[in-house]
């Protein structure tokens, strides 16, 4: 593991503090420690958990739209506004990784495609890294996996916002397969809504219904024991979600 803790700035906040300063959870937690190769942010949403995600990628540097260290580009909202009231610590520090958003994904692949047109002559350069080809040219799940296969290397921190979005869950097996190919050599912080993903070996889950944040077993989380109850009796949900007799 290469970050160890985050410490969340309290006395740094706005005194008129709303949105993400008035999150219950973000308010009352002090630090999170990392002691595994993957962890796993869960709650729902607007509880902070891609706040904080987001946070973390702006503290190593990533564009907050996705992307790693050398990217650059616009885009809307793309700011981390709780980024400068975390501290984080590494040991050692690493300075490579990538961060991932479901939701402004298509933007960076757009990033890639400008990039071509600009740069033609080295266009075998930059889709290396993304399958070889036009993220665009690609299936979102083909795209989001040709990203995990191919731009994912040692020694690095990998942040990932919502992977599941675009995944099956055949393609989420893939992606454990993949988090277990380099679970000993990176590292990945993951927030999360998929009970499959949550299902990886000894990860630490943390959720962010509780205030302060606080770790939790795989099958406490919500998303386990909904799931499994929606499987094992599918009808007694559907009486107690539709009020039918």
């Amino acid at each position: 593991m290469y970050l160890k803790e985050v410490t969340i700035l309290q006395d740094r906040f706005p005194a008129r503090g709303g949105y993400p300063f008035s999150v219950p959870a973000l308010r009352a937690t002090e630090r999170l420690r990392f002691d595994a190769p993957v962890t796993f942010f869960v709650g729902e949403n607007g509880s902070g958990k891609s706040t904080l995600l987001e946070a973390i990628a702006w503290q190593c540097g990533f564009h907050t739209g996705g992307g790693g260290i050398n990217q650059a580009y616009e885009l809307e909202s793309s700011e981390a506004a709780f980024g400068p009231y975390i501290r984080l610590s590494w040991l050692p520090k690493v300075r490579s990784g990538f961060f991932l958003r479901a939701e402004s994904f298509f933007d960076f692949a757009s990033h890639l495609d400008r990039e071509v047109r600009e740069q033609p002559q080295y266009r075998e350069q930059i889709y290396a890294s993304y399958g070889g080809k036009s993220l665009h040219e690609q299936s979102h799940g083909e795209s989001f996996l040709s990203l995990f296969r191919s731009r994912f290397g040692k020694q690095a921190i990998y942040l990932l916002d919502e992977p599941e979005a675009a995944l099956s869950p055949a393609r989420q097996l893939n992606l454990l397969s993949i988090l277990h190919g380099m679970r000993s050599s990176a590292q990945f912080v993951i927030a999360t809504h998929s009970p499959i993903l949550l299902g990886f070996p000894d990860a630490r889950i943390y959720s962010f219904d509780e205030a302060p944040i606080a770790g939790i077993a795989y099958e406490d989380t919500p998303h386990y024991q909904l799931t499994r109850r929606f499987l094992e009796n599918r009808k007694a949900v559907f009486r107690d979600l539709f009020g039918d007799d």
